[in-house]
């Protein structure tokens, strides 16, 4: 162990191999990786890398991690044997007596065999591959298929969604259900963080012990632009990165059987959109998809004020596609359950696979790359008379916006530059949104430490 000089946090150097979680690289993919003047990929291995390494860090700002450990770095060599991955500088936290903690090192592995997949094979040759529907969904199963989640076996995979800056009570409360559903054999599915992604894993892991669950997979579902923010948790044990947001919503809804939604903040909300302007369209009207709105008491008015929202942007009918149970963690066990027996006998009756939903029609829409830019924040079409689906899919966009400015560097630096996104649309659905993201600031939904300045102005 060891301090730098711009440091004074401990730090240490390290040679680490694989344990079977990574496929050989290819010399050419090593290149890539190592090459920082290959689009960039070795600065977004080392940003990805510095967040598994500072894995359960309490922080949300992107460029913390870096500020703290700026002598970090890390290269992947190509040997006889396999890969070797030779780390400088890095956070001691990482590390027990001088060895890498095993977890820390096989999702470090992970983020090494993820950003080579998509280096490689969705690379700017592979670009016209993504220019379709179908094309964008091969591209998702086969990074899910390359990093080994896709598991040929019943379904029982909860997505549970939420945010990283909840209350104590909160937190309590996801780790309260995902215990209940760890006892009913479910295993869980988040994006991978702190908070909300978390808590389920967590009260999982013990029902899964006393259940004498020893298969249990934990996968944590992330993107290059918002890892360094939600550095994964400890317990995830399947950690993959998907190149946008847009893959890895994609990710979660194809792999999912059935999702649970506790409070959060605007990225919660983009996920609830995004999922509803999916099931809302006529040709997934007859799927079933158990999704189910969740927290504790004290957590009522939060979903009363994001269904007012539905109701209001989306119509009554999105109200069909989800139910809302308070403060009763067993209930929602369940209807979780109940709801999965009936995507199991569909995808029989339908002949679709267990470990992957093609039945689910994404459009293009919802799965083309958003770049939240300025101009393309204040030109999203926020009005009625649209189909629910097509408005969906803008307002997706413009929490996914916000969700950039608060926490994604590119994002943030454009807020620096620029001053605030403006967000246009009718009068009462600005009135609403702008409500909802007050509500938020105030329960402080957007930022777990220090006072939140708004990334948006709402103009009606």
């Amino acid at each position: 162990m060891n301090e730098t000089a711009s440091s004074t946090l401990p730090v240490q150097d390290a040679r680490i191999y694989p344990r079977g979680g990574l496929d050989v690289l290819s010399r050419t993919e090593v290149a890539r990786l190592r090459d920082a003047s290959a689009g960039g990929m070795h600065e977004l291995l080392r940003r990805c890398a510095l967040a598994v390494l500072t894995s359960g860090s309490a922080s949300d700002d992107p460029r913390a991690a870096r500020d703290l450990y700026p002598d970090f770095d890390i290269q992947v060599t190509q040997q006889d044997r396999g890969v070797r991955i030779d780390l400088a500088n890095a956070p001691a936290m990482a590390f027990v007596d001088g060895e890498i903690i095993r977890g820390v090192a096989e999702l470090l592995f992970a983020t090494v065999r993820d950003l080579a997949w998509t280096a490689i094979e969705l690379g700017e040759d592979r670009a016209g591959d993504l220019g379709s529907s179908a094309g964008i969904t091969d591209s998702v199963f086969g990074l899910l298929r390359n990093a080994r989640i896709l598991q040929p076996s019943d379904p029982n995979l909860v997505v549970c969604w939420g945010g990283h800056s909840i209350s104590r009570d909160e937190y309590i409360y996801t780790k309260q259900v995902g215990y209940e559903l760890g006892l009913r054999g479910l295993d869980i599915c988040t994006g991978c963080g702190p908070g909300a992604m978390k808590g389920p894993m967590k009260g999982a892991t013990i029902a899964h012990a006393k259940q004498r669950r020893s298969r249990t997979r934990y996968i944590g579902i992330t993107e290059p632009g918002i890892i360094a923010a939600e550095s994964p948790n400890p317990i995830v044990n399947h950690l993959v990165i998907m190149p946008d947001i847009e893959k890895r919503l994609e990710a979660f809804v194809r792999l999912g059987h059935g999702i649970i939604v506790f409070p959060g903040g605007v990225g919660t909300a983009e996920e609830i959109l995004y999922l509803l302007g999916i099931l809302l369209r006529e040709e997934n009207a007859e799927l079933p998809f158990p999704l189910i709105l969740t927290g504790p008491t004290i957590a009522a008015p939060y979903f009363e004020q994001i269904d007012r929202f539905l109701r209001l942007t989306l119509g009554e009918a999105a109200t069909s596609r989800y139910e809302i149970v308070i403060g009763d963690p067993a209930a929602v066990s369940r209807k979780m359950a109940a709801g999965i027996r009936k995507v199991r006998e569909a995808r029989i009756a339908h002949k679709d696979s267990f470990y992957f939903n093609w039945g689910l029609e994404i459009p293009l829409e919802f799965q083309r790359p958003f770049v939240p830019t300025h101009e393309a924040m204040a030109a999203l079409d926020l009005h009625h008379g649209r189909p629910a689906s097509a408005l969906a899919a803008d307002l997706r966009r413009a929490f996914s916006g916000i969700v950039a400015g608060n926490v994604k560097e590119d994002g943030m630096r454009r807020i620096e530059a620029h001053g605030p996104f403006e967000i246009h649309g009718a009068p009462d659905m600005m009135q609403a949104l702008d409500a909802l993201l007050r509500a938020f600031v105030e329960q402080r939904r957007m930022k777990i430490a220090g006072e939140y300045r708004p990334c948006y102005r709402v103009v009606a």
